[in-house]
């Protein structure tokens, strides 16, 4: 295990193909036991950097370790990869499939068909173990595939964009299956475009902009960095108390609109009642995630995963 038990470690981790530099000093580090989101919008490095992580290409420089490993490759039967590039035999059954992946991991084929069983039951998904993965829909063969990532119990879990393509049933249950696995031991790293996923469950995030870590922390730390916003709606329009609400704040409706000053909400709250203001609703709001990676990402980045937020 890495430096205070850390499952996976990365220090400057550069990657060039010719002449283009498509990571730049990627360092991060990982807490074993962790569900662990790598957000940023497509193109700006996530897989490039997953790869380099697992060991399935070398980094330019840097150094990087798994579970202890300083050459990721001799960790491999203790990790499950699903990669962004999903592939499965169509011909195959899904049971099949499952223990076929497991196998790939040095687990037994009996074993794994077995274990098939149990995952698919556990899942409530018993009538697919039968089913050729031609005759699945796409949730259900990403979900298959996603089962035989998990099939030879590894203690670390790396998906790359896992949600991508799925409804919303299936994004459900995928996230219930992340969680299960975080509860279970096992250290997950996920990558995403969509910051929805990432704000539920994720404990620890990094931002990657243009091949570089913008941020790297907990979610409410980088949720921190911006000030809390107060919606308020009074009864009276005009009088003294209007000198406590900032000059930037904006109308919207009957409501105002503002950053909560860094003296509080005591003084506001009083400014509003000795001023007679009339006070019909006050709400006090912590900026979301997507707020936090506008902010420390950039509008440049973000406007790419806007859209994806909004239909999240």
């Amino acid at each position: 295990m890495g430096v205070s038990g850390s499952a996976v470690e990365a220090v400057d981790l550069v990657k060039d193909f010719g002449e283009t530099r498509a990571v730049h000093g990627v360092s991060l580090a990982v807490p074993a036991g962790s569900i662990f989101g790598l957000l940023g919008p497509n193109g700006a490095g996530k897989t490039t950097t997953l790869r380099m992580l697992l060991g399935i290409i070398d980094p330019s420089s840097g150094r990087r370790s798994v579970l202890g490993h300083e050459r990721p490759l001799e960790a491999a039967p203790l990790v499950g990869y699903l990669p962004e590039e999903r592939g499965l035999y169509p011909s195959m059954h899904a049971r099949e499939a499952i223990a076929f992946m497991g196998a790939l991991r040095g687990l037994p084929l009996k074993e794994g068909r077995t274990r098939a069983d149990e995952l698919l039951g556990a899942h409530g998904l018993g009538d697919w173990a039968r089913k050729p993965i031609r005759s699945l829909s796409k949730g259900m063969a990403q979900t298959v595939q996603l089962l035989g990532t998990l099939v030879h119990r590894p203690r670390l879990i790396v998906l790359d964009e896992p949600f991508s393509g799925l409804d919303a049933i299936n994004q459900g249950r995928l996230e219930q299956l992340i969680r299960a696995q975080a509860e279970g031991g096992a250290t997950i790293i996920f990558s995403t475009h969509v910051i929805a996923h990432a704000e539920r469950l994720c404990e620890r995030i990094a931002i990657i902009a243009k091949g570089r870590v913008a941020f790297e922390g907990s979610v409410n730390d980088a949720r921190g960095r911006l000030r809390p916003m107060v919606r308020l709606r009074t009864r009276e329009q005009d009088g003294g108390w209007r000198a406590a609400i900032p000059a930037e704040a904006q109308r919207q409706g009957e409501e105002w609109l503002f950053e909560l000053p860094e003296s509080g909400p005591e003084p506001l709250l009083k400014a509003l009642i000795d001023g007679d203001a009339g006070i019909e609703t006050l709400a006090i709001e912590r900026p979301g995630l997507h707020d936090a990676f506008v902010a420390i990402a950039g509008s440049e980045a973000a406007s790419s995963m806007g859209v994806v937020e909004q239909a999240a």
